[in-house]
């Protein structure tokens, strides 16, 4: 008979794991003592992508099995937000769940709605590794710390190869125009997988901007790179206007939008997990081989590549210059925000080419 619960030493802390032998990725067997085991291997690295962050769990508790699926919010508003059978079985979770141990901490964020929040807020190896026996697959981080929730000290780079486009296509522009522009800015750029298709490239920024600040300046060096290689990479935040191109999400930048952290585990079948590379391993990589059973001997042999991330951070008045000039000489203004979100000052209409209509 199956254990129903073990305990888990994590630093100074037990941590108790429920069905410990609940498969968690039936295609190879992968439990979820398996799955906490992977976090705690490479705590340190995932610890130094979340530490003081306000992080939201995308928890799976059912598993990753065929037909798995994201709760929708149409799903909680029929009652069949749940496990089991034909009912969705992941979500996000956006507040620190009731009975959350008294060591595990806060911060409070502010939503798009004007709604606040208080959010899980990593401190230590031993926050991961008990959000893991929740199902948390996936941390995803704010680009701020706990300490000041309103000045991101990221900016986030998200290449996202679209249909007809792959991996191969993203490496090839982080490699090229990507880290040009980074170099040309005097920007040190880490990069990692996404878990799945894409490239993530993070600069350290210092805190003294804004969320809408910050996303302008994505937006303009996504356009700058668009400009350098247009058959390659689009900024065009419509789906039906990308075509076959690698799509730099600007939007990704904006308030209560985040990025899978660097190890976050990925809900595919095959347990694969966001990377960090170095620039130099980059142009080999292959995202099949990261995974939870193979990333913890790679991160004991070379340790964390992010590691001397907090090193350095730079100013955003290079980019948000090029902004400037962007509207200015080549009247580009703002760019759609998601439908979420409040109408935003100077955006432009926020419905798809094909169904506008002039007023």
């Amino acid at each position: 008979m199956a254990s129903p619960y073990i305990e888990i030493p994590v630093g100074e802390r037990l941590v108790k794991v429920s069905n410990p032998d609940k498969v968690y990725f039936p295609e190879h067997g992968y439990t979820k003592r398996q799955l906490v085991e992977y976090f705690i291997a490479v705590g340190d690295g995932i610890l130094r992508a979340t530490r003081d962050r306000p992080t939201t769990l995308e928890r799976w508790p059912g598993g990753v099995f065929e037909g798995a699926k994201m709760a929708t919010r149409e799903d909680y508003a029929r009652g069949q937000a749940g496990f089991g059978a034909g009912k969705s079985d992941a979500f996000y979770q956006k507040r620190i769940p009731k009975g959350a141990p008294e060591w595990v901490q806060t911060a409070r964020i502010a939503f798009p709605s004007g709604r606040s929040a208080d959010e899980v807020k990593p401190t230590e190896v031993a926050t991961i590794a008990w959000a893991a026996n929740l199902g948390t697959l996936t941390f995803h981080p704010w680009p701020v710390r706990g300490d000041d929730v309103d000045h991101p000290d990221e900016l986030r780079i998200d290449l996202d190869p679209q249909p007809g486009t792959d991996f191969a296509d993203a490496v090839r522009v982080a490699l090229g125009p990507a880290r040009d522009l980074l170099g040309e800015l005097g920007y040190t750029g880490y990069v990692k997988t996404s878990g799945k298709g894409g490239v993530h490239i993070y600069v350290r920024i210092e805190p003294r901007w804004t969320f809408t600040e910050v996303r302008r300046a994505a937006l303009a060096f996504g356009r700058e790179i668009e400009r350098r290689v247009p058959a390659e990479v689009t900024t065009r935040w419509w789906k039906e206007e990308r075509g076959e191109q690698v799509f730099i999400d600007f939007n990704q930048n904006a308030r209560d939008r985040t990025i899978a952290s660097a190890y976050s585990v990925r809900p595919l079948p095959y347990a694969p997990v966001s990377a960090p590379l170095t620039w130099d391993e980059l142009p080999d990589a292959d995202p099949h081989d990261f995974t939870i059973a193979t990333m913890p001997e790679r991160f004991a042999k070379v340790g964390d590549p992010h590691a001397d991330m907090d090193a350095a951070s730079f100013s955003l008045e290079p980019l948000l210059e090029m902004a400037d000039r962007d509207e200015h000489d080549h009247g580009l203004g703002d760019a759609p925000y998601p439908p979420n979100y409040p109408k935003m000052e100077g955006e432009p209409k926020r419905v798809q080419p094909s169904k506008a209509r002039d007023d």
